[in-house]
């Protein structure tokens, strides 16, 4: 591990996951970290980071096929790094409330990586970005809504930066 930036990386399928990782980024760059955010697929290196936020959109409790995918080519990697976890999804106001778990394929894959915690937000439909037949139908019987806090969301990286603060290497 080289570097001292922070990478939030995501997963998403219409953009509302990615939105979440740029106000998570943009919340770490005001607390005064160094960070960059990139689309999961995209990340060749982790050697750039001290620590990683990861978020994935979920349908039917999945995670995309690429957060899966950087969880498990990164899985060394991510057991000398700090990791965070974040789910989006839920078309309602319940992860305001509720604590959602991680999926089977992403929980099994906890004990070998710095897991630091986790959080699940809301998600947001978009008519116009819904792609595929469950999404078309979703999107035309709920219409927009966006379930998304982003006080909620903000409070958590607020968090992330606070601890990352506490053990920031000693230049």
């Amino acid at each position: 591990m080289d570097g001292e930036r922070i990478l939030v990386t995501t997963a998403t399928k219409m953009g509302s996951t990615a939105e979440i990782g740029e106000q998570i980024a943009e919340r770490l760059r005001a607390a005064g970290l160094l960070v960059d955010a990139f689309p999961a697929h995209e990340i060749r290196s982790l050697t750039p980071y001290r620590a990683v936020v990861l978020g994935s959109a979920t349908y039917a409790m999945r995670w995309r096929r690429e957060a899966v995918a950087f969880l498990r080519r990164f899985e060394r990697d991510l057991g000398e790094r700090d990791l965070w976890l974040f789910q989006s999804g839920p078309l309602d106001h319940s992860a305001e409330e509720d604590t959602f778990p991680l999926p089977g394929r992403v929980e099994a894959r906890l004990s070998r990586v710095r897991f630091r915690g986790h959080a699940t937000f809301g998600g947001r439909i978009d008519p116009g970005r819904a792609k595929g037949f469950i999404a078309a139908s979703m999107a035309k019987k709920l219409g927009e809504q966006d379930f998304r806090n982003f006080e909620q969301i903000r409070s958590w990286a607020d968090q992330i930066a606070r601890e990352l603060q506490a053990e920031a290497p000693v230049g």
